[in-house]
């Protein structure tokens, strides 16, 4: 799922400041992190359902390796993505 006016293309932090000051600045960053915040969720949920139906195949046995192999990859992808939105909602800063 893709959040529109996240990522590339967006108007950089210096432009909005300099349009409507700085406090608009945080408002349009409290609103991105709440928007984050949202996918974030969605993607977990969506990372559980994977793993849960990987295991349900598993148990079954003698399922199609393929579409397990593939179920696998997406959740991989899943938990890639879920890492990059949670590394912008709490960026790790070195004191």
């Amino acid at each position: 799922m893709q959040v529109a006016g996240l990522g590339g293309g967006g108007y950089s932090e210096y432009a909005v400041e300099k349009t409507w000051g700085p406090a608009m600045n945080q408002s349009a960053k409290m609103e991105e992190i709440e928007v984050l915040r949202v996918e974030l969720e969605v993607l977990k949920r969506e990372h559980r359902d994977l793993d849960e139906a990987i295991h349900a195949l598993e148990e079954r046995g003698g399922t199609d390796m393929l579409r397990l192999r593939r179920l696998k990859k997406q959740k991989l992808q899943l938990k890639d993505r879920i890492a990059r939105i949670e590394d912008r909602i709490f960026p790790d800063i070195i004191a």
